[in-house]
Order: C-alpha cells, then sequence, then structure tokens
C-alpha cells in the first residue's frame, strides 16, 4: 500500500474514532441529565400541567441543587452585566437568561421563592421593567411567594430597579448601590466629519425626524423634547422606588440625584434592608417562608456550539460594527454612566 493510501486509512480511523467519542461524550451528558432531572421529579414531582404552556411561559431549562437541604424549594437567579433582552452583543449580560427563569420559576408550583444575586450597573429601561413585570408576576401567581434580592460588587440604576420587586434587600459590606435616574447619551461627530470631508445627506419627513443626528448640533427645542421624556422615566423610577422602600415620594427625590452609596449608607437611606452574605440571604428567605432551611436550585440552559453561535451574530467585524451603531444609536438607560 503507497504512503498515500496509508494516510488516508490513519485518517479515516482517527476520523472514526473522534466521531464515536463525540457520540458516547452525548450520551453520557444525555444520561446525566435525564439522571438529574429524574431525582428533581422524584423530590418535587410538577403540579403544573407544563404541557399546556408554552416553550416561552415554562423555558427549557435544567434544574441543578444549589444548596441548601429544606423541604421548600426556592430558585437562585445571578443578574449579571448590562440588562438589555434579545441582544447580539457578547457584551451584554444574561437578561434573557433571567427573563426565561423567572418565568419557568413562575409556571413550576413548587417554587415559593427567587433569590436575586445581582451584579449589574442596569441598562435598559424596558428590559428593567419586564424583569421587574415578571418577578410581580410570580408574586401574584401564587400565595406566600417572596423574593429575596443580595447585592454583589453593584446594583445600580436599572438593576436597583428590578431588586424593588423584593421582599428584602441585602448587600454586601462593599456593594456600590444607588445611581436612581436616566440617562441618554450620543456622539457628535460634526467637527471631525467637516475636518476629513465627510458629509451628512438626511431626507426627512419632519424637523424632528433626526433627533440626535451624529452630524449636526443638537437644537435647543429638541434637547426640551428629550428632558420631557427623561424627566416622565425619572418620576416612574422614583415612585417605583417609594413604592417598593415604603418611602415618602420626596424623600426618595432627594436621593435620587444618580448618586451611588456605600452598603452602609445605603442602610442608613433605607436603600436596602440590611447587610450581609449569601448565607444570610439563604437564611432571610426561609424565614420569610416559616421554615428552618431551603432547598436551593439554579438553572441551566442546554446550548450546543450551534445554538451558541447562531444566538450571537455579532461576532468578528459584526462585532465591532454592531458597537460602533450601538454607539451613535441614543438610547434612554437606566445605568450608570
Amino acid at each position: 500500500m503507497s504512503k498515500i493510501g496509508n494516510g488516508c486509512a490513519w485518517g479515516c480511523l482517527i476520523s472514526v474514532l473522534v466521531l464515536f467519542g463525540l457520540g458516547f461524550l452525548l450520551t453520557l451528558a444525555g444520561m446525566m441529565h435525564a439522571k438529574g432531572a429524574l431525582n428533581l421529579a422524584e423530590k418535587w414531582g410538577h403540579r403544573t400541567s407544563i404541557e399546556s404552556l408554552g416553550v416561552d411561559e415554562y423555558p427549557d431549562l435544567t434544574e441543578v441543587w444549589s444548596c441548601g437541604a429544606g423541604d421548600v424549594k426556592v430558585v437562585r437567579i445571578p443578574v449579571r452585566g448590562m440588562i438589555m433582552l434579545e441582544s447580539d452583543s457578547w457584551e451584554m449580560g444574561n437578561s434573557d437568561s433571567v427573563l426565561a427563569s423567572i418565568r419557568r420559576a413562575t409556571a413550576d408550583s413548587e417554587v415559593k421563592g427567587i433569590i436575586l444575586d445581582i451584579d449589574s450597573g442596569g441598562g435598559g429601561i424596558t428590559a428593567s421593567d419586564i424583569l421587574y413585570h415578571e418577578l410581580l408576576r410570580f408574586k401574584e401567581a401564587q400565595d406566600g411567594r417572596v423574593i429575596v434580592s443580595i447585592f454583589g460588587d453593584m446594583a445600580a440604576s436599572g438593576a436597583y430597579y428590578l431588586a424593588m420587586a423584593s421582599d428584602v434587600i441585602l448587600a454586601h459590606p462593599t456593594t456600590v448601590t444607588g445611581s436612581i435616574g436616566v440617562i441618554i447619551q450620543a456622539y457628535n461627530f460634526k467637527e471631525l466629519a467637516a475636518k476629513i470631508g465627510i458629509k451628512d445627506v438626511t431626507v426627512k419627513s419632519g424637523d424632528n425626524k433626526d433627533l440626535f443626528n451624529p452630524f449636526e448640533d443638537v437644537k435647543p427645542e429638541q434637547r426640551a423634547l428629550f428632558q420631557k421624556l427623561i424627566d416622565s422615566m425619572y418620576d416612574r423610577f422614583v415612585t417605583l422606588v417609594a413604592t417598593g422602600r415604603k418611602m415618602d415620594k420626596e424623600a426618595v427625590r432627594r436621593l435620587a440625584d444618580g448618586r451611588i452609596f456605600s452598603a452602609d449608607e445605603a442602610f442608613e437611606n433605607n436603600l436596602i434592608d440590611g447587610i450581609g452574605y449569601w448565607e444570610d440571604a439563604q437564611q432571610t428567605a426561609a424565614e420569610l417562608l416559616g421554615c428552618d432551611d431551603v432547598y436551593v436550585i439554579r438553572y441551566e440552559e442546554q446550548m450546543s456550539l450551534l445554538d451558541i453561535l447562531r444566538s450571537r451574530r455579532g461576532f468578528g467585524m459584526n462585532l465591532l460594527l454592531n458597537s460602533l451603531g450601538a454607539a451613535a444609536e441614543p438610547r434612554v438607560m437606566y445605568k450608570m454612566r
């Protein structure tokens, strides 16, 4: 047999072995997934008729035991990074996973509580409000349910906004929180464009159709339009904090100038209920539910490499272009600067 023939034979053999190995690993992973689901089903069962729910109402997530050994089921939901929904950017946080987790917990009648593990500087106003709304729906779906929030390095602006659905808020001693307010930013390239010979060509139906055009100065009347919008969103934020923290609205407004607070300052100003660590949040949830300990789970998404690539379209040069486009597109945000 020639050297070429030997090379082909060895190549085919290696390919078969690789495929066999991948098949074995996938089979093993499926068996472990099934075993974990069976163990949870034996412990809890599912009284909810999931056959009647769509995939958005009852997302396909795997339950994993996180900690605790009580008889009351609680879900730990991490909130990380920028709060934006259905984003293609690698830089965004896990807001889509948070939304799916809340909806999964809402549909599971065995879940009695949520512990929000928050480390975020906020994000989009609508994304923050949707997560807040879904958290309220979780409690409304069944009497006696509770939500506890524990803040990590940061829980600011939109992240603080969604925590207003909590029954108790705790912060680590080193947490930075607050930044209650609204912001909109945009870049202006007018002077740079003039230097390098770029001209803006815009055809529009009205004077305000190209608000925040990066090649034109912002007119005073246009700035006033944005300020009116910002003021409206700001008032909603202040009202929500006043309701969630049971504070006078004007007292909240005095704190809501965008400033950030240390954990001690936040506690002194009634923006949080206490300072502690994860075990304190777990114990708080147990106390609110009237038990000695809780059985804490978290959800994991089962994603293949193809799913990851398909769900993250902003890659390579597209990522750069998307980032530049996002910078040029102004957004009203509940986030820190």
